[in-house]
C-alpha cells in the first residue's frame, strides 16, 4: 500500500530499546546460571527454573504485543510490508525455540540432572542468537518506522498490552528486571508510562521485591 504522510512530529520508542536490554541481558546470562547448578540440587535448580520461565513469558509478551498493535499499523500506514513479514516471520521461530526451551524447563525442573539443564541451556543459546539478530533488526529497521507512523497513544498501546498480560507476581519482577540498566531518563520514562499508584508500589514494595529475587537468582555459593 501507500505510505501514509504523518500529521504528528516523530514519537519517541526508545523505551523498546530498554526492555530489549533485559533480554539481552538475561539469556546471556541463563546458560551459564544453569550450567552450575549440580547435578541433583532440586533446590537451586528451582530457583533457576523460575527465572527461566519468568523470561520466557516476558518475551512472549512482549512479542504478543507487536503481533497484535504494531505489525498491523505497520501494515497500514507503511511500504514496508516485506520487513513487517519478515519480523513476524522472526517471531514464529523465536516462539518455537521459547516453546522447546519451555518443555525443557519442565523436564529439567522434574529431574535436576546435569544433563537435562544442559540441553536447556543449550536451547537457550541458540534462541539468544536468533532474538539477538530479531532485535537488532527492529532497533534498526522497525523502530523509526514506528517513531514516524504510529501516535505516542498508539505506541503506549504497545507497552499497555504486555502489562495487562502480566500477573501481579510477575509486574514488580518485570519492572525491576527493565529497570535494572536504565539510566535516570529512562527510568523516568518507564515510571511515567503506568498509572501513580502502581508507580509507588513499584518504586517501593515492588523494587525490594526484585533486589531480594535477583540476589536469589544469582547467587554462586
Amino acid at each position: 500500500m501507500t505510505a501514509t504522510v504523518p500529521t504528528h512530529p516523530a514519537i519517541d520508542v526508545h523505551d523498546m530499546v530498554v526492555v530489549h536490554r533485559v533480554f539481552r541481558r538475561e539469556l546471556a546470562a541463563l546458560p551459564p546460571l544453569i550450567r552450575a547448578v549440580p547435578d541433583g540440587d532440586h533446590d537451586r535448580a528451582g530457583i533457576v527454573v523460575a527465572h527461566v520461565q519468568l523470561v520466557l513469558t516476558g518475551l512472549q509478551i512482549h512479542h504478543t504485543g507487536e503481533d497484535a498493535v504494531l505489525w498491523p499499523l505497520l501494515h497500514e500506514r507503511t511500504d514496508a510490508d516485506a520487513l513487517v513479514d519478515a519480523m513476524a516471520a522472526q517471531h514464529g521461530h523465536i516462539h518455537l525455540g521459547i516453546e522447546t526451551a519451555g518443555t525443557q524447563v519442565d523436564t529439567w525442573a522434574a529431574s535436576g540432572s546435569t544433563a537435562d539443564g544442559a540441553n536447556l541451556a543449550a536451547t537457550l543459546d541458540e534462541l539468544r542468537v536468533h532474538l539477538v539478530e530479531h532485535l537488532d533488526a527492529e532497533e534498526r529497521d522497525v523502530l523509526p518506522l514506528a517513531a514516524e507512523h504510529l501516535t505516542a497513544a498508539e505506541w503506549s498501546s504497545v507497552g499497555e498490552h504486555g502489562r495487562e498480560a502480566m500477573t501481579r507476581a510477575q509486574l514488580p519482577l518485570m519492572f525491576g528486571a527493565i529497570l535494572e540498566d536504565a539510566d535516570p531518563d529512562e527510568r523516568a520514562a518507564i515510571y511515567g508510562a503506568v498509572p501513580a499508584p502502581i508507580r509507588l508500589l513499584l518504586k517501593t514494595v515492588g523494587a525490594r521485591q526484585y533486589r531480594r529475587y535477583i540476589a536469589r537468582v544469582r547467587a554462586t555459593g
